[in-house]
Order: structure tokens, then C-alpha cells, then sequence
């Protein structure tokens, strides 16, 4: 596959990149360079390699599940402006 100058001055028209006419050419290269090295891993052989999401596979640490109430209630009340009960006490929204 390869781009014309017509498909890149396109594909910046498209992008919204403004690109001076002097530019087409050098681009027009660079672009083929890139599409030809695209090819060329077309030639790789990848039978019986597996798709990977990252390419490290470790496992990752787990912590153990555990629901705790956190143990510093009274900590995190005495910041409140207003406390009742063990909660916070804020202005009424819903009428």
C-alpha cells in the first residue's frame, strides 16, 4: 500500500492540519516509510502465539476482603462542624 500527495493533502484536510504544498512530498515518504514497515510485520510468524492484554504476566498482590468499620470514628467526627450520634449533621436539601 502506498499514499499519493492527493491522499495525504486529504488526510490533513480531514485532521484540520494546515500543510504548506512544499511539505506534501516529504510527508507523502514518510508516511509510505511507516506503511511499509506496518508490512513488514506481516511476515512475522505468530502461529500459536497468544494475544496478550500486557507484556508482563504477573499476578498482581490481593489483599484479603475485609469489611471493617475503620476503627477511628471519633478522629474523623471531631473535623464535623456538627456531630449527632456518631454522624455528621448537615443542612437539610430535600424538602
Amino acid at each position: 500500500m502506498s499514499v499519493t500527495e492527493d491522499d495525504v493533502r486529504r488526510i490533513a484536510r480531514l485532521a484540520r492540519i494546515a500543510e504548506p504544498t512544499d511539505r506534501l512530498a516529504k510527508l507523502t515518504a514518510e508516511l509510505n516509510g511507516i506503511l511499509d514497515w506496518v508490512e513488514q510485520l506481516n511476515e512475522v510468524d505468530v502461529t500459536g502465539a497468544e494475544p496478550m492484554t500486557t507484556p508482563v504476566n504477573t499476578p498482581l498482590p490481593m489483599r484479603k476482603d475485609e469489611v471493617t468499620d475503620g476503627g477511628i470514628q471519633d478522629q474523623i467526627l471531631k473535623n464535623a462542624p456538627k456531630a449527632e450520634e456518631g454522624f455528621f449533621v448537615v443542612p437539610k436539601s430535600v424538602e
